[in-house]
């Protein structure tokens, strides 16, 4: 029987049908509508759906002949469904998420469901990132979701603002023990998390951004993650918290709560304070962390620029590399004033391509000083900018000018290429800690795919308790998308969040109604689609089955 998919214009809109051409009893030729798949605009929103219309006719041109008195004018238009949530839902499962929200239910007040609250939250910031109104508006996107009431999405915040240790504390354990996480060296950084408003309170406040947003209220954000870029917790802080205040708490966290016994801090200039070396120390783990070269001892400096003890890496045109290792003794003085000696090694690198990075940034400053000395706008008490390289004189008249400060310009191009990293931990080679050290950028890509592709900014909420909800939602959300990376890692593919995300949100069904029975046609899965479901052993759904049968 010939079919073939017809283009049929209804007021401003285009409609697609799978129209089947026939002739009656008088043999004259007709033709009669099989299916309405509904408006184009929307269908082409899926740019698979087509592949899918092409099976669909060959399935129905095989069995043709068996189905020839079904009445296809009931069939009703296409519903599309994203059912590759499932996958996401596979490893919630895993972590044992629903079994720890409903023991937490069972000890509130709460009556609705929990764990279905926070998991449609959850897939909603990894695949369609959006206010919480939106993510009621969108709870029908996915296949056989249970119905969830928007007033439950704010409760549910509330809850897991109580409870976040807890979770946590399940979540360490569980990634422990059923997917092998490594807690040898452990990354820590921090970053802040802006409001679109200047309201203050306990937890946001002004301070220091990191986006430069400097005009909104934050919250400081510090994340652990292992080496394998996992995230292991996070602590939030009151937005004007200085980032070397925060190492503290962190600590305790890894020693009491998780109960770790050993291991390396790996962080940067941000954590390297005396008094934080110390306190790594004495909670037994040890650290690595980017030096200030420029804030050493005259002594230690003048080793630095020596030529004597450096291993050549590589020597090309393209760069000069080299490194070696001095013994430091870091003299800490306590609160009460006692001295104490950290015996470290420092690591000292140079790169020539570091060097010509660093001239290029201190000339570009050079610049901007000259022209704030040409147009007086000087006046700041920062020294930020090209403010860094002008210096003030005052004669005894009481007079103020200001000059290109030359002195600082000499000294600060002694350092070019030079770079240091100071560890208290001497039983790794000095190529091992360069290495550990600028794996650093695992947490700032984690921080990246948080404010982008999982979108935590911006933050809707505006009490105290859903924010901290709504952080304990991107954590969870985070949780669930780096683990699906380091299951793919393990089947030898390496994908981008972007690319998981896009490729999840591809896997649809089109819902349809027929003869008193719902039908779902499978649009094409892309190739990485096919890999995520081998590395978590998922078996994908036929190409059009019964909507009761479908069970994943």
């Amino acid at each position: 029987i010939p079919m073939y998919v017809k283009l049929t214009k209804s007021k401003d809109h285009t409609y697609v049908q799978i129209v089947e051409s026939y002739r009656d009893h008088n043999g004259v030729p007709r033709h009669r509508v099989l299916f309405n798949l509904g408006r184009l605009d929307l269908l082409k929103q899926d740019f698979s759906f087509a592949k899918v219309l092409e099976k669909l006719l060959s399935i129905i041109n095989e069995s043709s002949e068996s189905k020839c008195n079904i009445e296809y004018q009931n069939i009703s238009e296409a519903e599309i469904v994203n059912w590759g949530y499932k996958i996401y839902e596979k490893l919630w499962k895993k972590f044992g998420l629903d079994e720890v929200l409903s023991d937490i239910q069972k000890e509130t007040r709460v009556k609705f469901n929990l764990k279905d609250s926070c998991f449609l939250m959850t897939i909603e910031h990894l695949l369609s990132p959006k206010s919480k109104l939106g993510v009621y508006n969108n709870r029908n996107r996915y296949f056989n979701f249970p119905d969830v009431d928007l007033h439950h999405l704010y409760r549910s915040l509330d809850v897991l603002s109580k409870y976040k240790d807890r979770l946590e504390e399940e979540l360490f354990y569980k990634n422990l023990n059923v997917f092998n996480m490594v807690v040898d060296v452990v990354f820590y950084d921090v970053t802040t998390f802006s409001f679109e408003s200047v309201k203050r309170d306990s937890l946001r406040e002004f301070g220091y951004s990191k986006d430069g947003k400097f005009n909104e209220v934050q919250v400081v954000m510090g994340l652990l993650i292992n080496g394998e870029g996992r995230p292991i917790g996070y602590e939030l802080f009151p937005g004007n918290t200085f980032e070397g205040k925060t190492l503290e708490l962190m600590l305790d966290k890894l020693k009491k709560r998780f109960n770790i016994g050993r291991v390396i801090i790996v962080a940067d200039r941000g954590i390297n304070n005396k008094l934080n070396l110390k306190s790594i120390k004495d909670k037994g783990f040890d650290y690595i962390v980017a030096s200030r070269i420029k804030s050493l001892p005259e002594g230690i400096k003048s080793e630095v620029f020596s030529e004597e003890g450096f291993k050549i890496l590589s020597d090309s045109e393209e760069e000069l590399f080299k490194y070696k290792v001095l013994n430091y003794d870091n003299i800490v003085k306590d609160p009460d004033g006692r001295e104490i000696i950290l015996s470290e090694n420092l690591i000292i690198s140079y790169s020539s391509k570091r060097a010509s990075k660093d001239k290029a940034d201190r000339e570009r400053l050079i610049s901007k000083a000259y022209n704030l000395l040409s147009s007086n706008s000087i006046e700041s008490s920062f020294k930020r900018g090209g403010r860094k390289y002008i210096k003030r004189a005052d004669n005894a008249q009481g007079e103020t000018s200001y000059s290109l400060d030359e002195a600082l310009i000499e000294k600060d191009s002694l350092f070019d290429g030079y770079y240091g990293i100071q560890t208290s931990d001497k039983s790794m080679s000095a190529l091992e800690i360069i290495e550990a050290y600028h794996n650093l950028w695992r947490v700032e890509e984690s921080f990246r795919i948080m404010k982008s592709n999982l979108e935590v900014r911006p933050i809707f909420h505006w009490t105290e308790e859903r924010i901290k909800g709504h952080f304990v939602i991107c954590f969870l959300a985070f949780l669930l998308e780096r683990t699906l990376e380091y299951k793919l890692k393990q089947s030898g593919e390496s994908y981008s969040a972007d690319r998981i995300r896009n490729s999840i949100n591809g896997m649809n069904f089109a819902v349809f109604s027929a003869e008193g029975e719902e039908y779902c046609m499978k649009t094409k899965i892309d190739e990485l689609g096919n890999s995520i479901l081998k590395a978590l052993k998922i078996k994908p759904p036929k190409n059009i089955s019964k909507k009761n049968q479908i069970n994943f």
